[in-house]
C-alpha cells in the first residue's frame, strides 16, 4: 500500500467517525460541518493525502480529485466548491453515479444554488425514487426556493417512505408553522416528539405555533419542557418571556429575559423586551438601563428608542423624550408610533406646525391614529384648533 492510499483510508475512518460517510453523504444536522479537532483532522489527512500524490510524480489532481472519498472530506469540512468540481468530475467520466450526482445536489445546496440542487436531486430521484433523502433533500432545495407546496410534498414523500425520519418530520413542521398552518405544524411536531421525546427544539417550536394558535398555557408547558431538556436553549427562554409578559406575568417575564442576556448578551431585543415588562411595572428606573443596553448594542434600534423616549416621558423629561421620538425616526421612517408620539410632545411644547406634520404622517401610515388623537388631551386641542382656524378661512 502506497502512501496516498493510507491518507484515504485515514479519510474514510474520519468519514465513519463523523457518520458522514464515504458513499452517499448522510451531511451534519442543521448544515453543519466538522469542528475543532475533527475538523483538522481531516484537513491534515487530506492535504497529506494531496501530498503524497504529489511525492509518487504523478500529477496530483486527477486521483484525489476523482475520488469521492476525498470529495466527500472536502464536503464535511465546508470545501463545498472543492467537493462539487470533485463529483463533476467524477459525473463527466460517469454520468449515472447516483451517489456522485446525490452529492453534487447536496454541494449546491451549501453553496447556496437550490435551483441547481433541484435539477441534481431531481436526476437521481428518476434513478433511485425510492431513496428517502433524496426527496428530504429535494425538500429542502424547495424550502430555500421558496416554494412551499413542493417542498412540503417531499418532506411527505420522505416520510411516506421512511415514517421514521426525524428530520423530514421537524422541517415540514417548520415549514408549516412558516406558512401560518399551525395546527398541521403542532402535528407534524407531536410526531417529532415522539419519535425523540427529549429534542429541546421539538417542544420550542410546538410552543411557537401554540402560541400562534392562543393556546398559552400549552405553549408555557412546552417551553419549559423545552428547557427542561436543554438548559441552554436561549430561544424557550425568549419565547417563553414574551408569552409570560404578553399575559401579564410580569416578574416572570422579566426572570425569563434575564437568562436571555446571561446567555445571549448582545441580545438588543431582549434588553428592549426587559425594558418594557419593567415599564409596564411602572419601574422607569430599570427600564430605562435595559433600553440604554438595547441602544448600546444597536444604537438605531428604532423600537427601544421609541420605549425610551415613553420611560423618560413619564418621568417628566420632555425635551429628551423627544429626542428619542426623533431618534427612532432617523432609524426608521415608517414607524407610526413614533411619529405620533413625537405630533404628541410637540402639541405639549406648543410648536403647533410641527405637531400637525407628525400627526400627518402619523395617520398617513396608520389610520386608527386619527381617532387617538382626537380622545388624546394633548393634540385634540390642536385639532380643535386646526379646525377653528379652517372654518374661519371659509
Amino acid at each position: 500500500m502506497n502512501q496516498a492510499d493510507t491518507f484515504r483510508d485515514r479519510v474514510i475512518l474520519l468519514l465513519q467517525d463523523s457518520s458522514i460517510g464515504v458513499g452517499y453523504l448522510t451531511p451534519l444536522p442543521r448544515g453543519g460541518r466538522l469542528r475543532g479537532t475533527a475538523a483538522r483532522d481531516m484537513e491534515q489527512a487530506l492535504d497529506a493525502w494531496a501530498a503524497a500524490q504529489r511525492d509518487t510524480g504523478q500529477d496530483p489532481a486527477p486521483e484525489p480529485a476523482a475520488d469521492p472519498v476525498f470529495g466527500n472530506g472536502c464536503f464535511a469540512i465546508g470545501r463545498y466548491a472543492d467537493a462539487a468540481a470533485i463529483y463533476g468530475r467524477i459525473l463527466a467520466a460517469e454520468p449515472d453515479d447516483p451517489a456522485a450526482r446525490f452529492n453534487l445536489g447536496l454541494c449546491w445546496l451549501r453553496l447556496k444554488e437550490p435551483a441547481q440542487a433541484v435539477a441534481e436531486l431531481t436526476a437521481v430521484m428518476r434513478q433511485q425514487p425510492e431513496l428517502p433523502e433524496v426527496h428530504y433533500q429535494r425538500g429542502n432545495a424547495y424550502d430555500d426556493l421558496g416554494e412551499i407546496p413542493a417542498a412540503l410534498a417531499d418532506y411527505a414523500a420522505a416520510i411516506a417512505l421512511n415514517p421514521g425520519y426525524l428530520q423530514a418530520h421537524y422541517n415540514q413542521g417548520i415549514t408549516l408553522a412558516r406558512s401560518g398552518r399551525h395546527r398541521e405544524a403542532v402535528a407534524a411536531f407531536d410526531r417529532v416528539i415522539a419519535l425523540r421525546p427529549t429534542l429541546s427544539n421539538a417542544y420550542l417550536n410546538r410552543g411557537a405555533s401554540l402560541d400562534e394558535l392562543e393556546l398559552h398555557d400549552r405553549a408555557l408547558s412546552d417551553y419549559a419542557a423545552a428547557i427542561d431538556f436543554n438548559p441552554e436553549n436561549v430561544d424557550a427562554y425568549f419565547n417563553r418571556a414574551r408569552t409570560r409578559y404578553y399575559l401579564g406575568r410580569l416578574a416572570e417575564a422579566i426572570a425569563d429575559y434575564t437568562e436571555v442576556v446571561t446567555l445571549r448578551p448582545e441580545d438588543a431585543e431582549a434588553f428592549n423586551n426587559r425594558g418594557l415588562a419593567y415599564d409596564a411595572l411602572e419601574d422607569y428606573a430599570s427600564a430605562l438601563a435595559d433600553y440604554d443596553l438595547a441602544v448600546a448594542l444597536w444604537p438605531a434600534f428604532p423600537a427601544a428608542l421609541n420605549n425610551r423616549g415613553a420611560a423618560k416621558e413619564a418621568m417628566e423629561d420632555v425635551a429628551a423624550a423627544l429626542d428619542d421620538y426623533l431618534a427612532a425616526l432617523n432609524g426608521d421612517r415608517n414607524f407610526a408610533v413614533a411619529w405620533y408620539n413625537a405630533a404628541r410632545l410637540y402639541a405639549r411644547l406648543g410648536e403647533i406646525g410641527q405637531c400637525l406634520q407628525h400627526l400627518e404622517r402619523a395617520v398617513e401610515l396608520s389610520p386608527n391614529f386619527a381617532a387617538d388623537a382626537a380622545e388624546d388631551e394633548q393634540l385634540s386641542w390642536v385639532l380643535e384648533l386646526q379646525e377653528l382656524k379652517r372654518q374661519r378661512g371659509r
